[in-house]
């Protein structure tokens, strides 16, 4: 029978569920990791039956992948920090250990993607990565083809400029939005810039994975076809 080999400890965390591979290195930095007792070091190996704690609590490797969809309701918190009111694990299985895909500021609604398969989240969270994720966005001043353009050809925010995007005019205040990147407030801001205020902001889409029937507030659980195609979509 042959053995697991041995893995990189911030591979070995995002298999785990702990985080992503980029914020392993960040707890590694940080002396938050052992590995039998020792502190872990960038680039360490894992090996079969060596006994991995981050923050004093022990870690093991998850074996069954588990993809959550959410539809985050308006003003709900996107972080896992306990003490913060209304944040978005209180709405999810308290028995399992996910990481959140990126995030949705406290003013914004929509779909939301958490998983134990930390490889997976730092595919689609890379900068790099240029995977879709489309928006409903509602605004307070009218529509012109002059908004839509400059919106999809890209605009400066802290001195560089934003990745083309798809722009679909619904109505005069309504607009969808295919975005390849995820800067922080990044619609509001791109809005905010050419003198439009966002009033409502939806996000309807990320790859494969659509809202769908899903109620603000409920969650399900990705079918095998559907975990199938999203990592396929990965490699």
């Amino acid at each position: 029978m042959s053995q697991t080999p041995p893995q990189r400890i911030n591979k070995y965390l995002a298999q785990s569920g702990v985080c992503s591979r980029r914020k392993a290195d960040d707890l590694i930095a940080q002396d938050q990791v052992t590995i039998n007792g020792e502190r872990a070091l960038l680039g360490d190996l894992v090996k079969p039956g060596d006994l991995v704690k981050v923050a004093g609590q022990p870690v093991f490797e998850e074996t069954e992948k588990i993809f959550l969809l959410f539809h985050k309701p308006f003003g709900v918190i996107c972080t896992a920090d306990p003490k913060a009111n209304n944040n978005i694990f209180e709405y999810l299985p308290n028995d399992l250990r996910l990481i959140q895909v990126g995030r949705l500021d406290v003013e914004s609604s929509g779909l939301m993607l958490l998983t134990n398969d930390g490889e997976a989240a730092n595919k689609i969270m890379h900068p790099s990565s240029n995977h879709e994720k489309e928006y409903l966005v509602e605004v307070t001043a009218t529509i012109t083809s002059d908004f839509i353009r400059k919106m999809e050809d890209g605009v400066i925010l802290d001195g560089s400029k934003t990745k083309p995007c798809k722009l679909g005019k619904i109505n005069d205040h309504t607009f969808s939005m295919v975005l390849t990147e995820g800067r922080n407030r990044q619609i509001r801001h791109m809005c905010e810039a050419l003198g439009y205020e966002v009033s409502k902001l939806k996000r309807e889409r990320i790859l494969n994975l659509t809202l769908g029937k899903l109620k603000p507030g409920e969650y399900r659980e990705l079918k095998k076809t559907e975990i199938y195609l999203l990592l396929k979509g990965l490699e």
